[in-house]
């Protein structure tokens, strides 16, 4: 991905929304990818326990952010 605003960062955030750490995926960040969806997946599966569903919606929030914000390698 080129720049932080870049039209691939729109589109990995976009991606992020539907499923946290797809837009990761797509810029080619495996594990940042498999660790945000570890933790937001096993987050909202324990939704009744509230806490774990509360730091998953922080983490999907991040992982939107991180893909948005992403600069590369140079």
């Amino acid at each position: 991905m080129a720049n932080q605003g870049s039209a691939g960062n729109v589109i990995s955030a976009i991606c992020n929304i539907f499923f946290p750490g797809l837009g990761q995926l797509v810029q080619g960040r495996l594990l940042a990818a498999l660790i945000f969806a570890i933790v937001c997946v096993g987050g909202y599966a324990l939704w009744w326990m509230v806490i774990p569903a509360i730091i998953a919606g922080v983490f999907h929030l991040w992982a939107i952010i991180d893909a948005a914000t992403f600069k590369g390698n140079g």
